[in-house]
This record gives structure tokens, C-alpha cells and sequence, in this order.
């Protein structure tokens, strides 16, 4: 019965609307906190979403651009709880081509940053410091004790090299470049970038080391260097997947490198002393970073062969990281196991729904659901409602515009109804293309803008409607149809030689589509 109060939810709750007889301006719509409150029409596709979000299942969004698909998969995502694991990749002494993956839990991630955050010390002014110390680290001159930053050679106040030159037996020209090899090495080099000194403090003697830190300097007691000492010990390693992450993950058109991982090229081949370890320079995929999260695929079929691995994925929850390209030094290196189980949702159009893998519908349909989104909702009181709504968060997303008026909403609300009746053949219907719809509200909302006006008005959405009118239908406006614009386009060379700008409805020597 839980679970039924859970899936049981409407995409908007009627007893909140806002119905349009109380208001005056969209400044006095509430818009929901609920992501997918905000989702306008599409009710069967928002209460799955519920249900997706809460059992953890794949989704399939169809239909033309504009409807909200991406707004419901990025809605879903929001519903989801936090990331409870943070994926790392492992140095792997006996070989290191295999690095290994570790995961490790959201509170041993929390347990190891405290350790890690008392191993990092105190940090301190530098004034705070012993002055032998201070002057050894480069922050207090000791010509006349003023103190600069540390990556200052010269003394900004005295102008004379912050450390004395110190003579060398062992360097044949000390006495020529004494200064500045001394200045080079101690100054900027790592011989002075700590110093190791010991103190008493309570009573005990302890070794502490003071570490350049920026501005500060860092004092390590015997405690923090211990615990240092325990992190040394440990094999290196990488965070690969964070554990504070997006929850959703936007793979539309990514390459094979961005979906699958690789590993970076390094010129000395990992070369124990030059090079770059192999597990350094392992990048995860779109579909490890969607871990315990949603990988979002708009324009599914663009993927092309790609949707093979997408498949592997959903279905091993976990996929290797190999280089994508033969000729790199990471070409030898892969990382088994790389965790990534997501919640899949893909979207695409009527027309591309044959290009979509079988084997991958089959996976969505056995572990989820295949949704027809809407493009028109009924003509009604609440459904008025909702699109004033739409108004509001279109506003209120964009943010350089004004609220608008009550007549301004039902301006837009005719030109919805006309637009189900023109392109969805749709009398008595709101149209849900909203996405040109939203742009009619921008474009009208920089009329107001340009025209100082408190609010967006009825006249300035008219206004708009000859600005956002797209190409096809400006030309049918200027010649009748978009044929005889075509044709005013053409050059004679083109009509009489050219079958390439010809269209298929005629054969090519046939020249009644140009009249």
C-alpha cells in the first residue's frame, strides 16, 4: 500500500493550481518545488517518472522536439537519492598496466577526509613563526625583516635577495652565481620548501616540520606527520567518480571516448621516472560518472553502434576502461570492473524510433517503460492554468525579463490554441510544443525590456509573433509556399543543369516543380 501512495502522485496536484480568474500578473503563480511538478501536460510520462525514479528503472521518451523530454529526465534524476559511493582506480605495484578499482563508501569517504584534513596540520601567519624558520621558507628577509610572500625572491621593501648567499665547496662558480644559485635552489627549489626543527611542548620534546602553504605556512606536529605517514604507506591512487556528483549525466552526441572512458596518451610511456603512471591518466566515461545517477541520451538513434555498449552497461552494471586509440602508450592499459550502474533514459523522434537498437528496446521494455509523449492537452479551466504556469517558469528561468500580464497569458493561450490546430490538426486543445512557445514568451519579454514597460503585455506578445515566426513560415508569408520560395532561389544555371536542389516528387527532366 506504500509503495502505491508513492506511484499513485499526479503530474500536478489540482488542488494547488493557481487558477487564472485569481491572478494578475505571473508574479502570483508559486512555481512547485517538485521538479516534475513543473512538467506541463504530460501526466502518464510524469507519474512513471515516479516510478522510475523510486524502482530504479529505464526510460524511453518518444516524440517531437520541444514536449519536455529532456525536462523529465533531468526532473527524474532530482528525485533520486545522493550518490552513496565514490569509485576510485588503484595503483597496482606487480603491474601497473592493471590498476584496480576501489569503492569505497560514503562514510569511510567522510572517516578518511577528517584523517586526512588533521594529517594536513595548522596553518599559520608567517609572523606566527620561529624567525630562523621563517627566513629559511623565503617569507622574512634577512637583511632588514620584513616580510613578502614566499615566492618572492627580492624583498619588496629593502630590494636585496631575501636569503644570504651561503658558500658552496662542491660548486666551482659559487663565487661568481653564488647568489643567484642560492636564491634559485633555496627560494624556489625544494631544499627550503620545508623545515624540519623540533620543540617542546608540554613538557616533551617532538619533531615538527613547517611547509610552505601560499601565504601561510603549514606546522606538522608529531600527530600529523603519523597520520601523513599512514597515507604514504597506502598504495597512490585517483578518485575516479567523486562521490559528490550531478545526478544526471547529458551524453547526447558524445564520441566514443567521452561515453566509454580512455586512457591519456603520455609520450615517455608511463616511464617510472618520466612518465605519467598508468592509473593517473584513466578517465572515466559519461557512463561511469552516471553511477547511481541517470545517463540521459537525447537523439538516441545519433549514437549509432555506440548503443551496443550503452547495453552491455545496463545490463553487467559495470564496464572496462581501455584507451580508444591503438597508437597511444595507454593502449596496453585497462581498468577491469569500473562500477556503473544508471537508471538509462533516452528520448528520440517518431521518425528515428527504427533506428534504435532492438536488443536496447528490449532491455528498456523488460526494465522499464516506452512513453509517447504528449504534443496537445484538452481545452480546459485547470489546463489553462497549468500553461500560465509555464509562463511563470519560463520567466522566472530566464531571469532578464519581466512578469506578465493576465491578458499577456491569454494571448499566449490563443496562439497554443492555434498552433494544436494547425500543426496537430487539434481543435479545442492546448498545443505542448512548448519550446517555441517559450521563445515567443523571450522574444516578447525583450520587447517589454527594450521598451521600459513594467510587465509583458498582450500587445507585446503580438508583437513578438512577427519576430519568432520561423523561416518556412516567413517564406510561405512572402511567396505563397515554400516551393515557389525555393525556386526564387535558384539560379537558371541550377534549373536547367542541376538535379541536385530538384526535389523527388518529379522525375529530374521534368520542370513543373520550379513553375
Amino acid at each position: 500500500m506504500a509503495q502505491k501512495s508513492k506511484t499513485a502522485k499526479k503530474s500536478t496536484d489540482e488542488s494547488k493550481v493557481l487558477y487564472l480568474d485569481s491572478i494578475s500578473t505571473t508574479a502570483d503563480i508559486q512555481i512547485p518545488q517538485d521538479p516534475l511538478q513543473r512538467v506541463i501536460g504530460q501526466d502518464e510520462a510524469v507519474n512513471l517518472a515516479y516510478v522510475a525514479a523510486s524502482q530504479k528503472r529505464h526510460f524511453l521518451l518518444v516524440g517531437p522536439p520541444g514536449t519536455g523530454k529532456s525536462m523529465i529526465a533531468q526532473a527524474l534524476s532530482l528525485r533520486l537519492q545522493p550518490p552513496t559511493e565514490e569509485v576510485r582506480v588503484v595503483h597496482n605495484p606487480e603491474n601497473p598496466e592493471r590498476p584496480f578499482i576501489e569503492v569505497k563508501g560514503k562514510d569511510d569517504v567522510y572517516k578518511e577526509r577528517e584523517t586526512w584534513e588533521f594529517a594536513e596540520g595548522e596553518l599559520i601567519d608567517p609572523k606566527e613563526a620561529p624567525i630562523n624558520v621563517a627566513e629559511k621558507l623565503g617569507y622574512k628577509c634577512m637583511s632588514c625583516g620584513a616580510y613578502s610572500s614566499a615566492s618572492e625572491r627580492f624583498c619588496p621593501k629593502c630590494g636585496e635577495i631575501k636569503i644570504t648567499q651561503q658558500k658552496h665547496s662542491d660548486n666551482p662558480f659559487s663565487d661568481i652565481f653564488g647568489g643567484l644559485i642560492e636564491v634559485t635552489v633555496g627560494t624556489l627549489g625544494k631544499k627550503n620548501e620545508r623545515v624540519t626543527t623540533t620543540r617542546k611542548r608540554f613538557g616533551k620534546e617532538e619533531v615538527v616540520v613547517f611547509e610552505r602553504a601560499g601565504k601561510r605556512i603549514k606546522v606538522l606536529d608529531q600527530k600529523a606527520l603519523e597520520k601523513r605517514r599512514e597515507f604514504e604507506k597506502v598504495d597512490p591512487r585517483k578518485v575516479l567518480v567523486p562521490l559528490e556528483r550531478k545526478p544526471v549525466v547529458l551524453a547526447t552526441g558524445a564520441s566514443e571516448t567521452e561515453l566509454l572512458g580512455d586512457v591519456k596518451h603520455d609520450p615517455y610511456g608511463g616511464h617510472p621516472q618520466l612518465g605519467v603512471p598508468p592509473f593517473e591518466r584513466v578517465v572515466p566515461g559519461s557512463i561511469h560518472e552516471a553511477h547511481e545517477g541517470v545517463l540521459f541520451v537525447d537523439e538516441l538513434p545519433h549514437l549509432g553502434h555506440l548503443q551496443r555498449y550503452i547495453l552491455t552497461a545496463m545490463q553487467e552494471k559495470r564496464f572496462p576502461i581501455t584507451a580508444r586509440n591503438p597508437q597511444s602508450a595507454g593502449a596496453s592499459v585497462k581498468v577491469n570492473g569500473v562500477p556503473c550502474d544508471f537508471i538509462f533514459v533516452g528520448a528520440c523522434n517518431i521518425q528515428d524510433l527504427p533506428s534504435i537498437l532492438s536488443p536496447l528496446r528490449s532491455r528498456i521494455i523488460g526494465s522499464g517503460y516506452e512513453i509517447l509523449v504528449e504534443t496537445t492537452m484538452e481545452d480546459s479551466e485547470i489546463n489553462r492554468s497549468k500553461m500560465a504556469q509555464f509562463v511563470a517558469q519560463e520567466i522566472t528561468m530566464d531571469g532578464k525579463i519581466p512578469h506578465a500580464t493576465k491578458d499577456a497569458v491569454l494571448t499566449i493561450i490563443d496562439e497554443s490554441l492555434r498552433r494544436a490546430k494547425e500543426i496537430d490538426n487539434r481543435n479545442h486543445a492546448l498545443s505542448l510544443r512548448l519550446r517555441e512557445l517559450g521563445g515567443l514568451i523571450r522574444a516578447a519579454g525583450d520587447i517589454a525590456v527594450i521598451e521600459e514597460s513594467k510587465f509583458i503585455s498582450a500587445k507585446h506578445i503580438k508583437k513578438a509573433m512577427k519576430h519568432s515566426k520561423t523561416i518556412e513560415e516567413q517564406i510561405k508569408e512572402r511567396h505563397g509556399s515554400y516551393y515557389a520560395g525555393l525556386s526564387t532561389d535558384i539560379s537558371r544555371s541550377q534549373k536547367e543543369t542541376s538535379p541536385y536542389h530538384y526535389w523527388n516528387q518529379y522525375p529530374y527532366d521534368d520542370k513543373r516543380g520550379y513553375e
